[in-house]
């Protein structure tokens, strides 16, 4: 995966240098949510041969900067040539570099903590209460500054909060924050974010739906030309804003096919087809259910399930291809976090769990990928949606894993299975959806599980399957907490389901959080 800064006709670009800290991604997304670009890369990634540059932003890090594998990096790349922002590893980094006194703390400091303002109208934190609240996370503290650089604010426990250097010491403002003001524990993160960007930095507010917009499509002319694009369409949020940018780039030389798998839900592929009417897309369904049925017949392991969807889904998708020879580009809907996770600085991370995508077409069919969500987060991806005038019930449609129910059915797949798992999921998407509960959520779902019990309906004894209910609040999937739903609408749930889809005689409710369980069950 290249990580080259994208040029695009932003003027102001902060870039993110990611130390391997657990909150990089928050940090980009705070500058998006002010409406600055930004841009992550690996701190051994730093191109200095970008002139959009207008800010860089140290990031934070697992490492000390005490120990032998510290992280190498020459701040003379960056001090001097641009306003800099380093966040706790960072903050370390750049008094250990400048002839301070960084030492180990006597324990690691990890929670919240009050700010005590020292330079009071500094314009970091001129606006921002003294004693507010803001989050610690770090096992060096800095003890003594480097010469040139002055204290802006410390805590009751630590002595170097937040520190800066001197005006005059550099061509530019560096300013070192032990906390990290992208966590929401830190309740005035982001207004000492905006203040950087702004105040110190003077960046623009120009990363707007609009801006988005006409940049992708500009970007999108450029590269595809008069040539023609292939697309996979799900019926998720990603892939049609996707499709719709770029439709507005090249018309009707996009070509879209929606696959059904046999896995999706209950009238799934009819209701989506039905959804894209009227968007101008030109898009085929492919009915390849018994397809996928027959190369999945006996197989119970996940990993196995997933790698036989995904190579029937890229057979599928190739044959289908076959009939647009003129065809030279493949979209896909990879969004910002894909980009940023496909690299760690850390070395390479361990598989979970493969995820379904069309990761083998472009070699397999010789094609170009376009992607024009690539830089773009999963809340910018719906806002755009919106801008482009998406329905509504497209954009706030949840979550759905690409081997579909073939995931939420544990263990071997046989077609009465999946009507089982079809039947449930609808019953509990139609109660949340009625409750109003479905747009509170980030998703939910039916999971069937390789479980039968014994139960008693009527006079009849009957030995049936079980349903797992999942729903979970979260901000972008990586991470999330079970929903609270009210004791009335499971029970309405789970009676309806016993009661209207023969062979489920049990249902109960995941309260897992992620981690240390996944939202989906395989």
């Amino acid at each position: 995966m290249s990580f080259e800064i994208i040029v695009t006709s932003m003027k102001d670009i902060v870039l993110i240098l990611d130390f391997g800290s657990q909150y990089t991604q928050l940090i980009a997304r705070r500058l998006r949510e002010l409406n600055v670009y930004c841009e992550i890369l690996p701190y051994n990634k730093f191109d200095t041969t970008d002139r959009n540059i207008k800010a860089v932003v140290l990031s934070g890090s697992p490492f000390s900067v005490l120990d032998k594998n510290a992280l190498p990096f020459d701040l003379e790349q960056v001090v001097n040539h641009y306003p800099t922002l380093a966040i706790c590893y960072g903050a370390q980094m750049m008094a250990h570099h400048m002839g301070g006194e960084v030492l180990k703390s006597e324990k690691r400091e990890y929670g919240k903590a009050a700010l005590v303002k020292v330079l009071h109208e500094d314009p970091m934190i001129k606006d921002i209460p003294d004693l507010c609240q803001i989050w610690m996370s770090h096992g060096d503290s800095v003890e003594v500054l480097p010469d040139g650089f002055e204290l802006v604010a410390r805590t009751h426990d630590i002595p170097v909060a937040a520190y800066r250097s001197r005006p005059g010491k550099f061509n530019f403002p560096v300013y070192c924050l032990q906390f990290h003001p992208e966590v929401t524990h830190s309740l005035y993160g982001k207004e000492m974010l905006s203040n950087f960007v702004f105040e110190v930095a003077g960046c623009e507010a120009e990363w707007t739906p609009d801006s988005i917009i006409e940049e992708t499509i500009r970007q999108l002319k450029s590269q595809i030309g008069d040539h023609e694009v292939i697309m996979g369409l799900s019926g998720g949020v990603d892939s049609t804003v996707a499709a719709m940018l770029v439709h507005r780039a090249i018309g009707e030389h996009l070509h879209c096919v929606f696959i059904d798998n046999g896995l999706l839900r209950k009238n799934e592929f009819h209701d989506v087809l039905l959804s894209y009417q009227g968007m101008g897309l030109n898009i085929k369904g492919v009915d390849a259910s018994s397809r996928f049925l027959n190369a999945l017949h006996g197989v119970s392991d996940p990993e196995t399930k997933r790698k036989i969807i995904g190579k029937t889904f890229i057979d599928v998708f190739e044959e289908e291809s076959h009939s647009l020879p003129q065809v030279k580009f493949l979209g896909q809907g990879t969004i910002y976090p894909d980009v940023i996770e496909s690299v760690s600085v850390h070395g390479p991370s361990v598989t979970i769990k493969s995820h379904h995508n069309v990761g083998g077409l472009p070699e397999k069919l010789k094609l170009s990928l376009v992607e024009p969500l690539r830089m773009m987060f999963k809340d910018e991806v719906r806002r755009v949606g919106r801008a482009l005038n998406i329905p509504a019930e497209l954009l706030g449609r949840h979550p759905f894993p690409g081997p579909g129910l073939g995931i939420r059915i544990l263990g071997e797949i046989n077609a009465d299975k999946i009507r089982l798992c079809q039947e449930a999921d609808a019953i509990f998407i139609q109660k949340l959806k009625r409750y109003g509960w479905y747009e509170q959520v980030w998703q939910a779902g039916a999971v069937l599980l390789p479980v039968q019990s014994v139960g008693v309906m009527g006079d009849e004894r009957t030995y049936d399957f079980t349903i797992a209910l999942r729903c979970v609040q979260s901000v972008d999937g990586m991470t999330a907490e079970w929903s609270h739903l009210p004791y009335e609408l499971l029970a309405e749930v789970s009676s309806e389901i016993i009661n209207q889809v023969k062979g489920i005689n049990r249902v109960v409710y995941d309260i897992s959080t992620k981690p240390p369980a996944t939202i989906e069950w395989e």
